[in-house]
Order: structure tokens, then sequence, then C-alpha cells
């Protein structure tokens, strides 16, 4: 969509960044339940999983016309992100069903 002013590209970036934020969080429920799956803290680092995210991150990012190395980037940072909130409720018997 063609904006006509800095205002109304603004807005659109932060109506965009709600709904990120929104997805975040729902991301993060996800990420407490595995919790309760995984076994032991190998499996809360799944680094073949990290790695096939990251790889199909990247996929995704080229068919939709993003920058791959910034997608990329900012899911490694997620991902680390989330690896520490699951590790912490892990580490607090949050793994127990």
């Amino acid at each position: 969509m063609k904006c006509s002013s800095l205002e109304e590209v603004r807005a659109n970036i932060d109506r965009i960044d709600d709904s990120i934020i929104k997805l975040i969080a729902e991301r993060a429920e996800y990420v407490r339940q595995a919790a309760a799956f995984k076994k032991d803290e190998s499996d809360v680092k799944a680094p073949d999983r990290v790695k096939a995210v990251l790889e199909r991150v990247g996929e995704k990012a080229r068919n939709y016309g993003a920058p791959p190395n910034i997608a990329v980037t900012v899911y490694k940072n997620m991902i680390e992100g989330f690896i520490s909130l699951e590790m912490d409720k892990f580490s607090s018997g949050g793994h127990k069903p």
C-alpha cells in the first residue's frame, strides 16, 4: 500500500508491530507448553530444530520478498530468548505434565 505521508507510514508500521507482538505472545505460550514434552536440556536446546527453523525462515523471507538476513537474524535472537524462557520453565519443574 502506497502511503502519502510519513505519519501514514509510521501508523502502518505501528499497526504491524502490534500484530508482531501479539504473534510473539502466542508463540511464547506454545514454547511454554513445549517444555512439558521435553525430557532434558538437549531437548530444550534442540539444535537440529533451530537449524531447520532458520532455514525455513530464510526461504519464506525470500518467497515473501523480505530481506532473508534480517528475518534470520530476528529469528536467531527470538529463538535464543525463547530457549532461555523454556529453560527457565524446564528448570523450575514446568516440564512435568
